[in-house]
């Protein structure tokens, strides 16, 4: 394992586990959650991290010097990691992980054309049904993995920077209709991961996304005797978005009105109006800072009938 080789990872967790296994080379990894909040094209700007500052610091509160600490001063390390003969990447089949490296394939297209760059994605091992992630995988694995990594072509480059500059758009309807076409992609499990995506504007037939009837389904079908439970459960059940703790917490706050109480967790009236198409949330729940990529969340709907987005034009 050739220390010209620099390792961009999907997590802390993935960078320490490769260097726990001897894994020789630089090691960069990309903290960032750009599945949720605004985003940009221009990936690594100034204007991209003050957008980004922002979003966090309003959604989940985190101060300028953590996210210069945690995000940037990585980032910046990235760019200082300029004769790596060849950069491999790690990351994982889920919302998160595809959307982080799109991002990160975008911001390579711009700054590192003509290096040796390669994918390794964790999700489906042989013939199970299970998706792994890089934490659940042994040594053996581990090397498996990494022996086959994926050559990218330039093509995939550019295909992947289509797809980025696409998530960043104004309107997820142009994305709708291309992400399923590219059958000899290598990105395997990005179709489902933009499904996914897709599927997080409100539904037309109560206002909730996926995500959110999830957490209200799986809190009236199951008891719960804690949000913690709750939330413990949803990461078990929707690892296609890939989301942990504090994107769960932050989705069911925004949801406290549908609920009688959290100990034991309890839906209210509403709340199971709501989750039987017999209230629409919409109204309620609406606002014009939430962002799905470059789109805004509550400027479209999701048809779960057609499976298709429509836009709000008034």
């Amino acid at each position: 394992m050739s220390s010209s080789i620099l390792h961009i990872t999907n997590g802390d967790f993935t960078t320490n586990h490769l260097k726990e296994l001897n894994f020789s080379g630089d090691f960069i990894t990309w903290r960032e959650m750009l599945s949720e909040g605004k985003t940009t094209t221009d990936v690594g700007s100034e204007a991209f991290w003050k957008n980004r500052f922002d979003f966090f610091k309003t959604s989940y509160k985190v101060s300028k010097q953590k996210f210069i600490e945690y995000t940037v001063k990585e980032y910046r390390s990235l760019c200082n990691k300029k004769n790596n003969k060849e950069i491999v990447l790690w990351f994982e089949h889920d919302l998160f992980c595809q959307i982080n490296m799109l991002a990160v394939l975008s911001w390579l297209k711009r700054y590192r054309k003509g290096y040796d760059i390669s994918l390794i994605c964790s999700g489906k091992i042989g013939n199970s049904a299970k998706m792994y992630s890089i934490s659940e995988l042994n040594k053996n694995q581990i090397n498996n993995h990494f022996k086959n990594r994926v050559a990218l072509s330039q093509d995939d480059i550019e295909y992947a920077d289509y797809i980025w500059q696409l998530y960043c758009s104004d309107s997820p309807l142009r994305l709708e209709t291309v992400y399923k076409f590219n059958p000899m992609s290598p990105f395997h499990y990005l179709a489902t991961a933009i499904e996914a995506h897709l599927q997080r504007f409100p539904s037309i037939k109560n206002g909730l996304n996926k995500i959110e009837n999830s957490i209200l389904e799986t809190s009236h079908h199951q008891l719960f005797n804690s949000k913690k439970e709750l939330i413990s459960k949803l990461i078990e059940e929707q690892k296609v978005y890939g989301l942990g703790d504090l994107q769960y917490e932050h989705s069911i706050d925004t949801l406290t009105p549908l609920f009688n109480s959290f100990n034991p967790v309890k839906l209210s009236k509403k709340g199971k109006q709501v989750l039987e198409n017999q209230l629409n949330f919409y109204g309620q729940i609406r606002n014009d800072i939430s962002y799905l990529g470059g789109s805004k969340k509550y400027s479209f709907l999701f048809d779960n009938d057609s499976k298709k987005l429509l836009q709000i034009t008034s």
